[in-house]
């Protein structure tokens, strides 16, 4: 079976010119930290359709940089976000595949499904103690019949998601990601406990798997909730994986994925105390924010490089409703907080870079237009040769800022905070 490691970060390129960087900073990670992290370069289906690439260019990204740093370690290409009608473009370039079934949940199994579930789970009814959860949980007949008509037809086609993978490629010859983020609710550590069960009854060898979290992940910024009770849940969860990696015969490295993972800098402290805690793997996704970086990057450049992050901005702005739409449930731009473009046009370099970049407590930034830009790189790529040659020609700053981002912004807060 692939290996992704006890670590590792899913470090998305929208344009695919910083894989280097991207790379540089995971390789710090263990030179400088001891800490080894697993490179997975991921890529959306909707990301390749809007900027007009194919998984094939993904490949070709992580292997040349791979290649170029003289990388030894594993690393990985993700389908990311792929279901069964977008899997197929991926199989062939592809080693991590991110089943995503959020859209199937609520969905109603056949009756036929949801009572064999119910009979098939009936000897789990009673109170069950999960080591290191201090509550018990009780569970009834209704309760399964219950979760089964909220979870069982999402747990059946990730399983078919994940054979029809197989089929192709072979057993054991890719990475198994279950992804369940993209919800408005929470999935409680007993749903994430039978999801599991579910997931093992139809021999899905889940390697990772990303539940919904209580709190919101909003793109590229900060964490928006309670870090108390994320902490509590978090844990729960990873005792939960614990356990059922013990009775259901799942992978021994299954591990947590948090997805829109990137700045979310006030619970990494609290992600890496408890990683450490119970000695247990992680997989975090933090693709948008070097796009981001590369903004920054050319606005910093100064002249045509800064003059194309103010024109990303202006039709960013003018287009605010149509590039927001396919992302509602994962931003929270403050309308009365973006500035005009015609104000955006009179900064200098150091302003707009302050504005955009994530540094908690800078007066300049500024989390409107943060998310904003991050939504807006339709917008990139419309500009075609304009952008990548702009990407291109400042390539030395853009790649300080991507790397920097990602190792000291990112990596460092998680694994050396107390």
């Amino acid at each position: 079976m692939k290996d992704p490691g006890k670590y590792s970060f899913g470090t998305g390129d929208r344009f695919s010119h910083q894989g280097k960087a991207q790379l540089e900073a995971l390789m710090k990670a263990s030179s400088e930290l001891g800490i080894d992290i697993t490179p997975v370069w991921n890529k959306s289906n909707r990301e390749h359709n809007i900027v007009h690439s194919e998984p094939a260019d993904t490949r070709a990204e992580a292997d040349a940089a791979v290649r170029e740093m003289n990388y030894s370690g594993s690393y990985f290409v993700d389908a990311d976000h792929i279901n069964l009608n977008t899997v197929d473009r991926f199989i062939d370039h592809s080693d991590f595949f991110t089943l995503d079934v959020a859209d199937y949940i609520g969905q109603s199994a056949s009756d036929t499904d949801t009572e064999g579930f119910v009979k098939a789970h009936r000897s789990f009814c009673g109170e069950l103690k999960i080591p290191g959860i201090e509550e018990k949980f009780v569970i009834t007949e209704d309760y399964l019949r219950g979760f089964a008509s909220k979870f069982l037809f999402a747990v059946n086609e990730a399983a078919a998601i994940y054979r029809h993978i197989a089929s192709v490629k072979g057993e054991g010859n890719f990475v198994t990601e279950v992804s369940m983020d993209e919800v408005d609710q929470p999935q409680q550590p007993l749903d994430l406990l039978f999801i599991l069960k579910g997931l093992a009854d139809l021999e899905v060898p889940v390697q990772t798997i990303a539940p919904k979290f209580t709190g919101r992940f909003n793109k590229g910024v900060d964490y928006e909730g309670d870090p108390v009770r994320f902490g509590k849940e978090f844990e729960e969860d990873i005792l939960v994986i614990k356990y059922a990696v013990r009775h259901f015969g799942l992978p021994a490295g299954l591990k947590l994925s948090v997805h829109s993972g990137s700045d979310k800098f006030s619970i990494y402290p609290v992600i890496g105390k408890l990683i450490r805690k119970h000695d247990c793997g992680l997989h975090l996704k933090t693709a948008g924010t070097t796009w981001l970086e590369e903004v920054i990057g050319l606005a910093l450049s100064g002249g045509t490089g800064l003059e194309i992050a103010r024109l990303i901005y202006r039709k960013a702005f003018e287009r605010r409703e149509e590039l927001c739409a396919p992302y509602a449930t994962v931003i929270d731009i403050k309308p009365e907080m973006l500035p005009h473009p015609d104000t955006v046009d009179t900064w200098d370099t150091l302003k707009f870079a302050a504005t955009l970049r994530h540094i908690p407590g800078d007066p300049d930034y500024n989390p409107s237009f943060r998310q904003l830009i991050h939504v807006g790189y339709k917008v990139a790529s419309e500009m075609g040769k304009e952008y990548t040659d702009a990407l291109v020609a400042n390539a030395h700053i853009i790649s300080s800022c991507v790397w920097e981002n990602l190792y000291r912004r990112h990596i460092i807060r998680l694994f050396t905070s107390a």
